[in-house]
């Protein structure tokens, strides 16, 4: 499974940035990989870890902003369709069950 995670979040004041910077380096450190400019992915083995992965995201998220999580499944994941541009390398993108880094 992917836990995809999109958000937007205000950086007008410093605090605002500050909390942008710690949310993206929290993410980061918790093993998502950035798919494009605020779209961020990370696997999971089933709904069981997708879920104690969300309820990571919620407890270390910042206080203003929009956060959205959708969770597919490889299969899904691996049919998606690129319209311009090409796959990034650092995402894993198979339906495979063992993933070598």
């Amino acid at each position: 499974m992917r836990v995809i995670l999109f958000f937007d979040l205000p950086v007008t004041t410093s605090e605002n940035k500050r909390s942008y910077t710690r949310f993206r380096k929290f993410l980061i450190k918790d093993g998502f990989m950035m798919m494009q400019e605020s779209v961020y992915a990370k696997l999971a083995q089933n709904q069981l870890a997708a879920n104690a992965i969300v309820d990571h995201v919620r407890r270390n998220s910042p206080a203003q902003g929009l956060i959205q999580v959708l969770i597919v499944t490889e299969k899904q994941f691996s049919k998606m369709e690129f319209i311009i541009g090409t796959s990034q390398g650092d995402i894993v993108n198979s339906t495979e069950r063992l993933i070598v880094l």
